[in-house]
This record gives structure tokens, sequence and C-alpha cells, in this order.
């Protein structure tokens, strides 16, 4: 799942108002922020595999470190309390936590049966990605959902939180209809590198928010 991810992200903004919408982002989409330098550091691998589904060419051979669920546990238990220790901010520390935790579920929904439940352990999906148009049509509602969900309960403090909103969203949705319709990457190395340079995601999101103004405050 990738649109699902970022509408987790911005749907947090209402639970966790005073939390940046950089950290509520970069929660649901930190396994796929770290995947790539395990694939880089050779502990985790996937596949270039047209057909492995029908909507992705990717086959995720194994990725437990990052996207097993007792990892994603781990991973959202220690992202959850760095922020608290950072921030004092306890409603926006459970928040992030469960954010990451929501990566495997979304992946859960989405993935052939490639996701462990723990590092060696039996692995799960229901396959959603068999079929192109059940995605992205669930992955569009859910984007949607997230986008209006942060929209109701922020407004722009000048242009930039406007247009950078609005640019944000329509890149996201813009790299979803690429990837979707695009031909297979040409190599693993293209996919590491191209993943790595999703930590822009939560900078921008964070850039962003800080200039607009959040209607709730608790």
């Amino acid at each position: 799942m990738f649109l699902g991810h970022f509408a987790i992200g911005f749907a947090s903004k209402p639970l966790a108002p005073r939390a940046s919408l950089g950290w509520l982002m970069a929660a649901p989409l930190f396994p796929d922020l770290i995947w790539p330098i395990f694939l880089k550091l050779g502990w985790e691998s996937v596949r270039i595999d047209p057909g492995n589904t029908v909507f992705t060419p990717l086959a995720f051979d194994s990725y437990p470190i990052s996207h097993s669920l007792l990892a994603t546990i781990g991973w959202g238990a220690a992202l959850g309390l760095l922020y608290v220790l950072l921030t004092n901010y306890h409603r926006g520390g459970i928040v992030i936590a469960c954010g990451v935790v929501s990566h495997w579920l979304c992946d859960l929904v989405a993935h052939r049966p490639d996701l462990p439940l723990y590092p060696g352990g039996p692995k799960l999906g229901f396959g959603l990605w068999n079929s192109a148009a059940g995605t992205m049509a669930l992955e569009f509602a859910l984007f949607v959902w997230g986008v209006y969900s942060y929209f109701a309960v922020t407004r722009r403090e000048d242009p930039a939180g406007s247009w950078g909103f609005v640019t944000f969203s329509l890149v996201v949705g813009l790299i979803y209809l690429a990837n979707a319709f695009g031909p297979p990457p040409p190599s693993v190395a293209v996919i590491e590198n191209v993943a790595l340079a999703a930590w822009i995601f939560p900078v921008f999101a964070g850039w962003f928010d800080s200039r607009r103004i959040t209607l709730q405050r608790f």
C-alpha cells in the first residue's frame, strides 16, 4: 500500500493536533523509510518480478526487520517514546506508535502472503494487489479521507501553508499513478535509491504544517 500510509498520516492530525504533521506522516511511512537501508545492507531482499501480483512487479522475499508485525510494534514503541522524550506530548507519542503499526495492517490488506508476523514466523497477506481496480479504489478513498481529515482541523497561516499542502497531496497522488501505470523499475539499486528519497515526505509535511494553524490544541 502507498496512498493508504499517507492517508493515515493526514488522518492522525485530529487525534494529536499538537504534533507536527512531519512526525505524524513519518510514523505510518516508517517501515518503508528504513526498508531501503536494510536492502543496502543486505539484511533484507526484494526482486523485480513482473506478474508477481497484478498491481506491483515487486516480490518482497525477506523484510522481517522492517515489516514484520513484531518489528513494527517495536519500531512504533521506539518512535513514540522518542517523540515523548523530545516533546513531553504523550498523546502524540501514542498516536505515532499506533501510526507505525498501522503500516503492517494496511499492507496486510494489499500484499500477497509475504508479511511475517515475526522474523522467521508465518506470513500473511489478503492479496488486494491481485485486483488493480480494487487496490486503486481503496487507496484513493483512504487518501481523500485522510486529506479531508487534515484539512478539517487546520487553516493556512500564510500562502505557503496552502500551496505546500496542495503540492504535497498532488505529488503523492501523481507518484502513485506513475507507479501504477509505469514500467517496472530497472534494477533493485534504483528501488533502494528512490525509496531512500521518501524521507523528504515527512520533512516537507512538517514544513507546510508549520505554516498552518491547527484549530484544536488538546
